[in-house]
């Protein structure tokens, strides 16, 4: 029985294909089952992708760099 609950927490890409019904069987199918995953992968990419720390040295020594270039390219157009 522990083997079952740890493949319960198990994610679908560590699964092998021999336990892929049973995991699916341990799935929570039901309208909230369902609204919970999405809600976890909303979460999931907007902190991902969204909720990212903005700024920082980093990203402003590109913007930097990327205004030199651009202003060196257009000082010399004849190169």
């Amino acid at each position: 029985l522990p083997a079952a609950v740890l493949l319960k927490d198990t994610k679908l890409m560590d699964v092998k294909l021999g336990q892929l019904g049973s995991w699916l069987a341990m799935r929570d199918f039901t309208p909230g089952g369902i609204l919970g995953a999405i809600r976890r992968g909303h979460e999931r990419y907007y902190n991902k992708y969204i909720n990212v720390k903005k700024g920082g040295l980093g990203g402003l020594s590109m913007v930097l760099a990327g205004y030199v270039i651009l202003s060196y390219m257009w000082s010399y157009s004849h190169i």
